[in-house]
């Protein structure tokens, strides 16, 4: 990989600088998505459907834990961004350091919260019925490799702030592709069932926590720690936290909303509706990844350029990176609302020897996940703008207005959506929350964003 320099962040033209930033970001999530997504796959046709739903009810307490690694990272990496593009590195480099003994106190004590706690947050989830069992298991081999994840998704976010997105791609290929390797050998070769997909997970966290080691123990970082370093500093653990609690805030309500989703569905109809929202929760992380690398790769411009304060660029850089993550959320739009039975099929095993709940589910996930499916995506088109809003306010670390821009939509609007509707539209008032939820939520990104670039920049 070739040597590349923050300061190009400041220099190169936006709409290159925008390619090869998100190009990597890109492929990146869409390897990471495609792990979820095969890996969900090979759970539905190797294990069953009801396994699908067991690891839909675990994903918002593991992924919880490991966004406090993620809230850390983007809450130092906008400080980062700024401080390079202040030319200012003592503090970027403090500022690394803090954020690895903060992820490091806060994911370990999280993990061992949630496996004291099992059996409370389980069934809290919508484990509940025959989902449990399968739950359980999945859930308490998949915590031990928690903090090892908290550590590469705060790593990733500091590589790009570095300005070096293709070793931030790699880092999130290689758990990647060694969950769907260790997958093949424990599920189908080993047939350890649950256990396999468990083990295959963290071994996945941990290889891509070697990767994250590597790199800034290497010559490509310019981030080279003392052990001053790591010494907690107020004033820096207080800005990463602000900032970082956008993003925390925001996986917290994923996570209530996975809490409210999988309960609303099981008693509207028990552990196959739970499956049919577990496909569709795939295909949100999947469907989505180039929208989500354009967001990525204007993170660190928009923060470096402010920083640097060049404000014609970040203003050319926000409306370059909702035109093209507009363009390709059409694109993801127009696949799904085409193909969603052939989708959800991808998930249903065709085994002969499944038992009859298992027979009865596949039908049921089939008959109801591509009009849900449909509903869910219908307002894709325009979330870009959304995302790049909320994303453009931490960049540039103002806390408060990010904050509220990232709950406007799951916060403000999705739950109490979800709610009340399915008490007057039973199952197509979940559905049709998301894509009203949606559309209330750009319409006051719109305005923020609007009022932003006219006083500002």
């Amino acid at each position: 990989m070739a040597k590349v320099s923050s300061e190009q962040l400041g220099t190169e033209p936006i709409g290159q600088l925008l390619i090869r930033q998100a190009v990597p970001a890109s492929i990146g999530i869409l390897v990471m998505s495609l792990n979820i997504l095969v890996d969900s796959i090979f759970v539905g046709n190797w294990i069953g459907s009801i396994a699908i739903a067991a690891i839909n009810v675990v994903l918002p307490v593991s992924f919880f834990i490991g966004a406090l690694g993620m809230a850390v990272g983007i809450g130092g990496s906008s400080i980062i961004s700024r401080a390079l593009g202040a030319d200012n590195k003592a503090k970027a480099v403090k500022t690394f350091g803090n954020q690895i003994t903060m992820t490091l106190l806060v994911t370990i004590s999280m993990a061992l919260l949630g496996l004291y706690f099992a059996d409370f947050l389980i069934p809290a989830f919508g484990g509940k019925g025959s989902i449990f069992e399968l739950a359980k298991v999945y859930y308490t081999i998949v915590l031990y490799g928690i903090p090892f994840l908290g550590l590469c998704m705060m790593g990733n976010t500091v590589i790009r702030a570095e300005g070096k997105p293709k070793f931030a791609m790699v880092a999130m290929i290689i758990p990647s592709i060694g969950n769907l390797l260790m997958d093949y050998v424990f599920i189908y070769v080993f047939d350890w069932g649950m256990h396999g997909a468990a083990w295959a997970t963290t071994i996945g966290y941990v290889l891509c926590f070697g990767y994250v080691l590597y790199f800034f123990l290497s010559k490509n970082s310019e981030l080279k720690l003392t052990r001053y370093c790591f010494i907690l500093d107020f004033t820096i653990v207080k800005e990463i936290s602000s900032l970082g609690f956008v993003t925390l805030s925001r996986q917290a309500v994923v996570s209530i909303t996975y809490l409210l989703m999988n309960n609303i569905l099981f008693n509207l109809g028990g552990e196959a509706m739970v499956a049919v929202y577990a496909i569709i929760g795939r295909m949100l992380m999947f469907a989505l990844f180039p929208v989500f690398g354009i967001t990525q790769g204007f993170l660190p411009i928009a923060g470096f350029n402010y920083g640097a304060k060049h404000f014609a660029r970040v203003k050319e850089s926000i409306f370059t990176a909702v035109k093209y993550a507009a363009l390709l959320a059409t694109l993801v739009f127009l696949g799904l609302f085409i193909f969603p039975t052939e989708i959800a099929s991808l998930f249903l095993s065709s085994r002969p020897d499944q038992s009859d709940l298992e027979l009865a589910t596949n039908a049921f996930v089939l008959e109801h996940t591509p009009s849900a499916m449909r509903w869910v995506f219908a307002a894709t088109p325009i979330i870009a703008l959304q995302l790049i809003g909320a994303a453009y306010f931490q960049a540039i670390g103002k806390a408060i207005p990010a904050l509220l821009l990232t709950l406007t939509r799951q916060g403000f609007f999705f739950i109490p959506l979800i709610l009340i509707l399915p008490r007057f539209c039973g199952e197509l008032g979940v559905w049709i929350s998301f894509p009203i939820s949606d559309l209330l939520a750009t319409m006051v990104t719109g305005l923020y964003l609007r009022k932003e670039i006219k006083h500002t920049l």
